[in-house]
């Protein structure tokens, strides 16, 4: 069994290494710009980890499937930083704001057929069951991407509608990278679900931590502008629980997000302390904390239902463990 570091390697590896036509280069370039500019490479990271508890053999079988994730998911980050009217991403100019919505948009799309061109090297065992797989995540991504966007219209939006919404948008394709790469190395269907439900728990934590770090974290770690998310009142983990307990606490408190809430653009600096502040004072930045530990405990609680090795198990802990310690 691989390191974790050298199952990075890999993949890293294999992302430069994909190719893409010079011309028309307006179609092309946005999406070399894209996988260039870096990333967590969860997703393929997963599917390959995945992959190596069953299998040594690395070859395009599994490796195309794995850049099919990542294309994919780059693909949804495209389309989602023109929804999001977002100018930065991992410190650099969105690819809208490079070049303009149109070309993000049919980059975006070129971007989503590449992916299953990508997938159509899993092996044929398993290639019904794969494509089926990543059909059904591909369109739940987009029913969370719709619940998110309902979600800005919305003044009240229940935790539960919440926690749906990031299952679909992005428990989903997380779980589907690891049940991917365990059924590409021959995993029976009944162990591919049980690491499948193991990386949507872990998908949840991610979330939630990425909602934290958005407004806790270091913009030089988390690679965007810290506060994004509180500029456009986003409904994220942090501002859902805040007003539940702001409705808890009295009237006052309620006015006084609301007010917090309706500060302009021009006052952008402010307003982002400020709601940090406001949350803090509320401990909705400790409570997100303790909801991240939650979810990754639960992941844990996944894997041990499995007959894995201690080996096996370690490994996807091992895993686990890096990606919700970023904030640290």
């Amino acid at each position: 069994m691989l390191q974790l570091e050298e199952i990075y390697k890999i993949i890293d590896d294999e992302i430069a290494r994909l190719g893409w036509p010079e011309e028309p280069h307006g179609l092309y370039a946005p999406l070399r710009y894209m996988l260039d500019i870096g990333g967590k490479r969860l997703r393929p990271r997963f599917c390959l980890t995945a992959y190596n508890l069953f299998s040594d053999d690395i070859g395009e079988h599994i490796l195309s499937p794995a850049m099919a994730l990542e294309v994919f998911h780059s693909f949804t980050l495209i389309h989602d930083d023109i929804m999001d009217k977002a100018d930065i991403r991992r410190g650099v100019p969105t690819v809208y704001k490079k070049w303009d919505n149109n070309t993000a948009i049919l980059s975006g799309d070129a971007m989503c057929i590449s992916s299953y061109q990508l997938l159509n090297a899993a092996p044929q065992h398993c290639l019904k069951a794969v494509h089926d797989l990543f059909t059904k995540t591909a369109l739940q991504v987009c029913e969370g991407q719709q619940l998110d966007m309902n979600f800005e219209t919305m003044d009240d939006v229940p935790m539960e509608d919440y926690m749906k919404m990031i299952g679909l948008k992005t428990g989903v394709l997380i779980a589907c990278a690891a049940s991917i790469g365990a059924l590409i190395a021959g995993a029976d269907h009944t162990l591919g679900r049980q690491i499948y439900d193991f990386g949507f728990q872990l998908g949840l934590a991610f979330q939630i931590q990425d909602d934290w770090l958005d407004s806790f974290g270091d913009e030089k770690v988390f690679g965007k502008k810290i506060g994004g998310d509180i500029l456009n009142n986003k409904k994220t983990w942090l501002l859902i629980k805040c007003r539940e307990l702001a409705r808890k606490q009295d009237e006052g408190s309620v006015k006084k997000l609301e007010q917090l809430l309706a500060m302009g653009e021009n006052e952008g600096t402010a307003k982002i302390e400020t709601v940090k502040t406001f949350y803090r004072n509320l401990n909705v930045d400790t409570l997100a904390e303790e909801a991240i530990n939650s979810y990754y405990d639960q992941a844990i609680k996944e894997l041990e239902k499995t007959n894995l090795n201690p080996e096996q198990k370690a490994q996807l802990e091992k895993f686990a463990s890096k990606l919700v310690s970023r904030r640290f």
